[in-house]
Formats: structure tokens, C-alpha cells, sequence
């Protein structure tokens, strides 16, 4: 057995854990890194990359080429390819990382053991992620279940994929798969994308049942049969018969395995219990980050935890998590991204205070010019900051950065209206919609009206 003594000690390759490691040891920390299965996590291999390269190879058909599954799933393994060597143990180990290919377990509240090797840190922090979540319907252990874990792996296309879960993953893979060719049914047990403002979602949901897909909502998955090659699912609402099945209803935090009993470490459903500098309430020596520390479940998250970390535990700074700050994006076309509070959410922390400054795409010349029009932001606005931002258009995802940058500086609507922006350009929205909040201070206000008045009067 081999021991080795540490600084920091990471368990999990994933976003939160190689940001860590790469952050630490450029500051001088001695870092052990243990990943047991791929190097990137979740979002590179199983997640965020594939899932948005079978996008855009989505958009490629739509644009008039010719249906090729194949090739479509060629392209994702090379838009993993080219990115692999960003995560890679080689350049890690270049930085100076320790890199083991084993999982970890804690055995004592200062020690985990990899394979053959124990060691012993100063501080632990578990980056472990989460993994897809598979219910136990009745029925289930008979058919094949594809998770975003297998279902990239598919070389022949799918006659109809049934998808059970509406939230962003079930929506995405649906409208990639209906783009590539395949026959789509969505079945969701309460409201599709109903995490996100509902007039924004409804327009996602009725252009991809434009396009054909079938979105059955209020519907929970009650048993599921095989008959032959058809997987039918029985529902509230009827049979649903198709080819395949993907399973989309969440994520489980991934502890199983690392013996957080033996270090003392509290956990539940959630992930591990960490206050809000992401230190465990129980072990101080270990911290945890992304997924399995219970919150947003998001890759960005991650490596926004990374930097919290760093700061307190290598730092000892006084550094600590918030959230409403914190983005997140749809890839559907139309996109659909959100930063903040929701116009629901806003009115029931807010009242009477809060003002919603709206703007249509339909009124921007870039997306007149492009033919690309359908899409709306709503931005919520208290006392002359903005409190949260929705926006359904294309280009959504990138448009939220704006407000996500503003809500995390505390800034004003006028900080917005102020920018000058290029033209044509899809961002004039944002600045459009700063505008909608002041014109009726400015163009209905009697007291401006009048100062107009009097300074035209005066002036020489």
C-alpha cells in the first residue's frame, strides 16, 4: 500500500474538480486528483458537448442537408475528440497535478483510498457530479432505457423515440432527434420546461410541436412493456408506443461508494450538507462542489464553485456561494435562457415594487434580417436594478450574459440603456427592453414634459 501526504486532495475529474486542480497547483499546492472513470465528467463525454454537437447537427438538416444519423454521431465523438485534451491526465500531470485512475473512498476522516494508494490531505474536496436518475416504473428492468449516458452512443437512428421528462435535457434531445429524422414523443408527468417563465416556454413548446414533435403533458409513466421490438408505455393519458426509449426526469448526486459515513461527512438526497463557503457542516477538512453539493445542477455552477473554493480553502478568504446570479440555457430552437427571478417569482418577493420592461424580437433589425423574429424578453426590474431576466429568441443564451453580469454587479437599468452596442446586432434587444423601463418615466411623465417646455423656452 502506498501513502502520500497532500495539500488538496480532489475526487472527481469532472468541470468543478479540474478547475480546482489546475487553479491550486498554479498557486503552489500540492493537489492529488482521483477520477475513476473519464477524465472532462459528465458535461464533456455524456452532457453539455455531445448533447449541443447533435444540436447543431439538428440545425445542419434543417438548413437543407441530407439526414445522415451516422454522420451525426461521427461529429459529436470528434467535438469530444477535439476537446479531450483539455481534460486530459497529460496535460494535468504537466501542470504538476497528481493524477490517479482510481475512485476514491474516504477511510478516516483525514484519509481516502485509491486502489492501492491512501492518502492523507489537508483539505478533500468531492466533485463527484451527479448521474441520470431512472425510476423504478413498473416494467422498466424489461426494455433497453437510454440515458444521456448511452444515447449518443446510437448509430441507427431511432423509428420513435419516446422521451419521459420535459425539463431541458427531454426537450433538447427531442427536437435533435425529430431535426435528424426520427419520430418524437414527449411524455411529462406535470408541465414541460416548467421550471422556466411559462408564456417564454409555451413559444419553445409550440414551435417544436410545429415541427412535429408530440409533447404530452400531465402524463406519468406508469408501467412499461416490450412486445417484440416496441416499447409501449402506459400513462394516465393513454399508450404511447414507439422504438426507444430515453429516460429524462433528473439526476441522482453520485455518493454511493465513497464511505462518507467513515469521515463523518452528513449527506442526503441532496448531496453533501455544506454551508455557504461549500464546507461540509460536519468535516471542515473537506469541501464539495457542482452537483453533489446540492444546489444548481449546471456545469457553469461548477466551475463557479471552483473559484469559491479556492478563495476560502487555499486563500482563506472569507468567500461564499450565492445564486441569483446564476444563468442557465435551453438549446432549443428557439432558445430559452433565464438568470434571476422569474416574473412569478418576482411578483411574490416583490409586490407592488416590482416593474416588468418587456421587448419583442420582432421589433430588432438583425433578426427582421435573418427572417428570425419569434422571440420576447422579459426583464424584472426593483427599484432601477434588475432583479431577473427571461428571454425566449435565438441567440438566448448568449443575450442572458448581459443581465447575468448586471444582477452579479448590482447594477442599474441604466448601466444597460447607457451601453452602446453594435448594429445590427440581436444584443440592441437588451438595450431595448432598458429602454421600455424608462420611456414611460421620460415620455409620460408631466414633470419632464413641463422641464422640456421651460428649458425650450429659455434657451437661447
Amino acid at each position: 500500500m502506498t501513502r502520500i501526504k497532500t495539500d488538496l486532495c480532489i475526487i472527481g475529474g469532472g468541470s468543478g474538480g479540474l478547475s480546482i486542480a489546475a487553479g491550486a497547483v498554479q498557486m503552489g499546492a500540492d493537489v492529488v486528483l482521483l477520477e475513476g472513470h473519464k477524465m472532462g465528467g459528465d458535461c464533456l463525454n455524456d452532457g453539455c458537448v455531445p448533447s449541443k454537437a447533435l444540436l447543431s447537427e439538428g440545425k445542419r438538416v434543417k438548413a437543407g442537408q441530407t439526414v445522415d444519423f451516422g454522420a451525426a454521431k461521427d461529429h459529436v465523438a470528434d467535438v469530444i475528440a477535439t476537446i479531450e485534451p483539455h481534460d486530459s491526465v497529460e496535460r494535468f500531470e504537466g501542470l504538476g497535478v497528481k493524477v490517479i485512475r482510481e475512485y476514491g473512498r474516504f477511510i478516516s476522516p483525514t484519509e481516502v483510498q485509491a486502489g492501492d494508494t491512501v492518502i492523507e490531505a489537508r483539505r478533500f474536496v468531492i466533485a463527484t457530479g451527479s448521474g441520470p436518475l431512472v425510476p423504478p416504473i413498473d416494467g422498466i428492468e424489461d426494455v433497453t432505457v437510454h440515458t444521456n449516458e448511452t444515447i449518443f452512443e446510437l448509430r441507427d437512428r431511432p423509428e420513435h423515440l419516446l422521451i419521459i421528462g420535459g425539463g431541458p435535457i427531454g426537450m433538447e434531445m427531442a427536437q435533435a432527434h425529430r431535426r435528424l429524422g426520427c419520430k418524437v414523443t414527449v411524455i411529462e408527468e406535470a408541465k414541460a420546461l416548467g421550471k422556466d417563465d411559462p408564456d417564454l416556454a409555451s413559444i419553445v413548446l409550440e414551435k417544436l410541436r410545429e415541427e412535429g414533435i408530440e409533447i404530452i403533458e400531465g402524463a406519468q409513466a406508469e408501467s412499461i412493456t416490450r412486445n417484440g421490438d416496441e416499447i409501449t408505455v402506459r400513462t394516465g393519458k393513454g399508450d404511447i408506443t414507439g422504438s426507444h426509449l430515453l429516460m429524462a426526469v433528473g439526476r441522482k448526486v453520485n455518493v454511493e461508494g465513497l464511505d462518507l459515513d467513515k469521515a463523518g461527512i452528513d449527506w442526503g438526497r441532496n448531496g453533501v450538507e455544506v454551508d455557504d463557503r461549500l464546507r461540509s457542516t460536519s468535516n471542515r477538512r473537506v469541501y464539495a462542489v457542482g452537483d453533489v453539493a446540492g444546489g444548481l445542477q449546471f456545469t457553469h455552477v461548477a466551475g463557479y464553485h471552483a473559484g469559491v473554493v479556492i478563495r476560502s480553502a487555499l486563500l482563506g478568504l472569507p468567500s461564499r456561494q450565492k445564486t441569483g446570479h446564476i444563468p442557465w440555457t435551453t438549446y432549443t430552437d428557439p432558445e430559452l435562457a433565464q438568470v434571476g427571478l422569474t416574473e412569478a417569482q418576482a411578483r411574490k418577493v416583490h409586490g407592488d415594487k416590482l416593474v416588468v420592461a418587456e421587448a419583442e424580437f420582432a421589433g430588432n433589425d438583425r433578426a427582421v434580417a435573418e427572417g428570425r423574429t419569434t422571440g420576447r424578453i422579459k426583464v424584472m426590474v426593483v427599484k432601477g436594478r434588475p432583479v431577473g431576466a427571461s428571454i425566449v429568441g435565438p441567440m438566448a443564451g448568449e443575450m442572458i450574459a448581459m443581465w447575468a453580469m448586471a444582477i452579479a454587479n448590482n447594477l442599474k437599468m441604466s448601466a444597460i440603456s447607457n451601453t452602446v452596442l453594435p448594429y445590427p446586432t440581436f444584443s440592441e434587444i437588451n438595450k431595448r427592453a432598458a429602454g421600455a423601463y424608462f420611456s414611460p418615466k421620460l415620455f409620460e411623465s408631466r414633470t419632464v414634459k413641463r422641464v422640456v417646455r421651460f428649458v425650450q423656452r429659455w434657451l437661447p
